[in-house]
């Protein structure tokens, strides 16, 4: 069991699963089974912050640079928006994790503006200065 799943990972979900079907829990690879499961949770809240991470970078490229706001910018705001809304609505456990989340985003966040807009990290606030409903609003933009 162990060697499939180190060599052929795809061969060992389908076996996995099968067992599973079929209620035959003692061939069933539960310490690789488990830790997959957690895997998986583990990928949603990654996901929340990825998703975060471009929200919130292209609202502070939104309020930071002005000059260069465009469609481009302002799709990208609502597609992150609604892909962080599906995530939360599809995981809604995630809920009260989302503090943190933003958090942790916000640092990508700062990376992504001081890449994208060559502005300087002691420009933009050392915490995010955006609310959670103002992250999630539809039509918020910073000024």
């Amino acid at each position: 069991m162990k060697n499939l799943y180190e060599s052929d990972f795809y061969a060992w979900t389908k076996e996995q699963a099968e067992l599973l079907k079929n209620k035959t829990w003692e061939q069933i690879d539960l310490p690789n089974l488990i830790e997959e499961i957690e895997s998986l949770g583990r990928q949603e809240r990654q996901e929340l912050r990825n998703r975060l991470g471009v929200l919130l970078g292209h609202l502070l490229k939104w309020q930071y640079q002005p000059s260069n706001r465009g469609n481009s910018w302002l799709s990208t705001i609502r597609e992150q928006r609604t892909r962080t809304r599906l995530v939360l609505s599809d995981n809604p456990s995630l809920k009260p994790y989302i503090s943190e989340a933003i958090e942790v985003a916000y640092r990508l966040a700062q990376d992504l503006a001081v890449r994208e807009t060559e502005i300087d990290y002691d420009a933009f606030p050392s915490e995010c200065p955006y609310t959670v409903e103002q992250i999630l609003e539809e039509t918020f933009l910073p000024d």
